[in-house]
């Protein structure tokens, strides 16, 4: 059961002796054990993370990631609206505090929109607003410490921004959905993006 104004945006599976890290657009990460989390009906409307989570003013949790250990050879991937990307050991978000802690740095009017966990190895994809996407290899982002600001993702025309990441596997056959604003939607092979250099303009997916 949902608020008039509320909406699903994310399902995951997790056990109860895994941690969900919430990041939310300030840049911040925040620690809860999932048996933490009250058990509830179908039908519940659940708990407010604001009854959770310490979070601080307007912050709003962008990513949720399910975590069983936290490894030095996994990686927390993020990408910001302003097309920023930045890539930090798993294992530096191991030490949990009640307040949260910085995630990564962010410049003045830019957020974080988008966090995947990866194993050093896959191909970032980023989405626009306007309908640009860019593909390039993981390995072009080092890793970095928490506090640090990330590295050029794509190159943006004047108004626009980044609103999605996703990360694929070199070999991935699947396919990318581009859904809009007004409803429509279309799919493509993974194959059409082709693999480009970070920090390029990306190309069209869709018009």
């Amino acid at each position: 059961m949902l608020f008039r104004s509320d909406f699903v945006v994310n399902l995951f599976t997790a056990s109860t002796h895994q941690t969900l890290l919430f990041f939310t657009d300030a840049g911040k990460v925040y620690w809860l054990k999932v048996h933490e989390i009250p058990e509830a009906s179908r039908a519940a409307k659940g708990k407010a993370l604001v009854n959770l989570l310490a979070l601080a003013g307007s912050e709003k949790v962008t990513a949720t990631l399910p975590v069983k250990e936290f490894r030095d050879d996994q990686f927390v991937v993020m990408a910001t609206k302003n097309g920023l990307v930045k890539k930090t050991e798993l294992s530096a978000y191991s030490n949990p505090r009640q307040g949260g802690i910085i995630a990564l740095g962010l410049e003045e009017g830019d957020k974080l929109i988008g966090v995947q966990l990866t194993d050093g190895q896959r191909e970032i994809l980023l989405g626009t607003k306007q309908g640009i996407t860019i593909r390039f290899a993981e390995g072009e982002v080092r890793s970095m410490g928490r506090t640090a600001y990330g590295v050029k993702g794509i190159t943006l025309e004047e108004g626009n921004e980044v609103i999605g990441m996703e990360t694929i596997t070199p070999d991935s056959t699947t396919s990318i959905l581009t859904v809009t604003e007004g409803g429509y939607g279309k799919r493509t092979p993974v194959g059409e993006y082709r693999v480009q250099g970070r920090g390029g303009k990306g190309i069209i997916s869709v018009k």
